[in-house]
């Protein structure tokens, strides 16, 4: 149309030189230029979750959570009950009081409409003979997803706890990580799409930043220095993915690199600009996993572009971003170990073998041999050379076992590894910090590995709730000297 927007020659931000050449007959014009800014106090606004309602409002939500929540546990109840008998008196209560518990703090923080939404396409994928991954993360400790089979592994058999998941007293967003077969995730996704709206669902935006080997990789590569001395350079750049090194860092901790450094006016010129450039980002790419889900079009809310590589719409501002404009991510993850455990028990019915997974006991004696071998090739998360030789030293003889050192292997908790095993294999005395968390330490002889443990240590020790002692467990990973003070204060205090 004639009133549309049109772009011209002169239509890009020019420098304040070329400015002030432009206006030099008016002076006052450049400098009123910065009053107008100074003027100007305008803030995005923030917006709570938005959501599409599967039942018409909050309360119709909430009522839908409780009555679907409900009915879900008494079939688990049931089937816990088929499978291994009636237990002890009053253990249904347990499991429903817990329930109970969950919902009203979902209901009070205003989420119920969340569950609904992944526990319906969770149900679909079910439906539809698509392999869900049992659970994943700290969603895993609600009853309520257990119940609405969001997850399949029973939170309070484990000792998981909801407020890890949810706390009472800090209002944030539940982020439950889904795991779907790899080759069949793209149709779930296809199901969310048709059921809300095409233009109500995408993908979200990630950018990749210039880290230091990058950075003097692409900044020598523009000064036309040649591909050997960059790339002797880069190699001079501690590579750690779990301790990244800037490259300030490595001019002060690489003699060599600072020695070029001093000695050779290219390599300096080099690493003064790569200096500046770091961190800035380099590329645009999608979220591995997240998905947003709006009730209205999302061009409404924020802005969009088209991946060439995707057929779905993608959101400009990233997973920060996206969430003060009030959209939800949901996270669709895709596992390759669903599909191959799907195909194997295909391949077993040919045979006349009917396996059910999720009937599986977990004490069966000649997996725990294979795994005391290290014999554990193609098995999820205990397949790399470091945890099969840590498994043949270890030597698990339960699940808790298993968990724990999938836990343990990991930078900084490794170090725990060959203590847990002198102490589980007898070689080395159990000891504990404190004779109150025997209990909470027992599984993992008297060594803290779970988030978990550090938060039912500050319930029995300092009285924390466990919503209080959430937040310690936060401030512990943020590592902030002014949070970590005023949780000591409580702490000794209690």
């Amino acid at each position: 149309t004639e009133d549309r927007i049109r772009s011209c020659p002169e239509a890009w931000m020019k420098p304040a030189k070329v400015m002030h050449e432009m206006f030099a007959d008016l002076p006052e014009a450049i400098a009123n230029t910065l009053v107008v800014a100074q003027r100007c106090a305008v803030m995005a606004p923030y917006r709570k979750p938005i959501l599409p309602s599967l039942a018409g409002d909050i309360e119709g939500e909430a009522k839908l959570l409780r009555d679907d929540a409900e009915a879900g546990l008494e079939a688990r109840l049931a089937r816990i009950t088929e499978l291994h008998g009636e237990g002890e008196d009053g253990w249904r209560d347990v499991y429903r009081k817990r329930l109970a518990f969950e919902v009203d703090v979902i209901v009070q923080m205003g989420f119920p409409g969340y569950f609904l939404i992944v526990a319906d396409f969770i149900k679909w994928a079910k439906d539809h003979d698509i392999p869900v991954g049992p659970g994943r993360g700290s969603g895993a400790g609600s009853v309520v997803a257990w119940s609405l089979t969001i997850t399949d592994l029973d939170p309070i058999k484990l000792g998981l706890l909801f407020e890890r998941f949810l706390n009472p007293e800090r209002v944030s967003m539940p982020d439950f990580d889904i795991d779907f077969c790899e080759t069949r995730r793209v149709e779930v996704i296809r199901y969310v799409q048709e059921k809300y709206g095409r233009d109500q669902v995408a993908q979200i935006i990630t950018f990749g930043k210039l880290k230091a080997r990058a950075v003097l990789k692409d900044t020598g590569r523009v000064l036309q220095m040649s591909y050997g001395q960059i790339d002797r350079l880069a190699k001079l750049v501690p590579n750690h993915p779990t301790d990244p090194w800037t490259l300030e860092r490595a001019l002060n901790g690489v003699g060599e690199l600072a020695k070029e450094y001093a000695n050779d006016n290219g390599v300096r010129k080099l690493l003064d600009l790569a200096m500046k450039l770091e961190g800035l980002p380099r590329h645009s790419s999608t979220h591995a996993a997240g998905v947003v889900i709006g009730d209205r079009p999302l061009a409404q809310l924020v802005p969009l572009y088209r991946d060439p590589r995707s057929d779905m719409p993608v959101t400009q501002f990233d997973m920060k971003y996206v969430e003060g404009a009030g959209l939800v991510k949901f996270d669709f993850l895709g596992l390759k170990t669903l599909s191959v455990l799907q195909k194997a028990v295909q391949l077993l019915a040919k045979r006349g073998v009917t396996v059910d997974l999720e009937a599986l006991e977990w004490d069966d004696a000649g997996v725990y041999a294979l795994l005391q071998k290290g014999d554990t090739v193609g098995v999820f998360q205990l397949e790399s050379e470091g945890m099969r030789r840590t498994l043949s030293a270890v030597r698990p003889s339960n699940f808790g076992d298993i968990i724990a050192l999938v836990s343990l292997y990991r930078p900084g908790p490794m170090d725990n590894i060959p203590s847990f095993g002198r102490r589980k294999n007898g070689t080395e005395a159990i000891d504990y910090p404190h004779p109150l968390l025997e209990p909470i330490l027992a599984e993992t002889y008297g060594i803290f590995v779970y988030q978990e443990q550090v938060m039912q240590a500050a319930q029995v020790l300092a009285g924390f709730s466990l919503g209080g002692a959430d937040l310690l467990r936060r401030a512990m990973g943020k590592k902030v000297k002014a949070e970590m003070d005023a949780q000591r204060a409580g702490f000794v205090e209690g």
